[in-house]
């Protein structure tokens, strides 16, 4: 087994250790970091992915495994940067204005990353204003907005309003989730998807973008 698929197996075991260690000797080997990302820590979080959409494995795993992919990225990023290697695109993601709940936002978030995105995370209780002030500042592509509350949806019809008489609107595709959401409430907000879990999110944010 080479070092990157030696990686990737440790990663999808969820050892955040194992994983940090052979990122290391992976750099020391001189490997490259776009490489070490893309065959070890990228590959193994869409084993984690495939296995979580058929439900071979749970959340507790996907979280362990998401711990482990930091634990690598946090050895690769500094040489990323160091390369000026470009992310393959970047998301705003937040729940809604008077929506606490994270848990599922939180999930996407880990999901895309493990995709190979960058994502601008603003946390929950998040304002219309906010979403479209971040993805401006970000030069963000997509903004990803969660409800689990029937009470905050209409939120999320704000942000799309607001960005199309900000006259922003055709800068992002917005993708919406959560419990009480379905396909049809996206499309007549005016949303381009709606995700129902981590997967979706990775699947039409891939889409969008035109990355395999």
């Amino acid at each position: 087994m080479s070092i990157l698929e030696d990686l990737s197996a440790n990663l999808q075991r969820g050892d955040f250790e194992g994983v940090a260690e052979l990122t290391d000797m992976a750099i020391e080997e001189n490997i490259a970091p776009q490489k070490i990302l893309d065959d070890g820590l990228i590959a193994g979080m869409s084993v984690v992915g495939e296995k979580f959409k058929r439900h071979d494995i749970f959340l507790p795993d996907v979280l362990l495994a998401a711990k482990a992919m930091y634990a690598g990225m946090d050895k690769l990023k500094p040489l990323l940067i160091r390369d000026g290697i470009p992310t393959i695109g970047k998301v705003v993601l937040g729940s809604v204005q008077g929506d606490l709940h994270d848990i599922g936002k939180n999930l996407v978030g880990i999901m895309l990353k493990g995709a190979g995105f960058e994502v601008v995370d603003l946390g929950n209780d998040v304002a219309p204003e906010r979403f479209i002030e971040a993805a401006e500042s970000e030069g963000a592509s997509v903004i990803g907005m969660s409800a689990l509350l029937t009470t905050t949806m209409p939120v999320m019809r704000k942000v799309i309003s607001l960005a199309k008489e900000k006259g922003v609107a055709d800068k992002y595709k917005f993708i919406v989730g959560g419990a009480p959401l379905s396909a049809e409430f996206a499309k007549d907000i005016g949303a381009d998807a709606y995700c129902f879990d981590g997967i979706k999110a990775v699947e039409s944010v891939k889409s969008f973008l035109g990355v395999n």
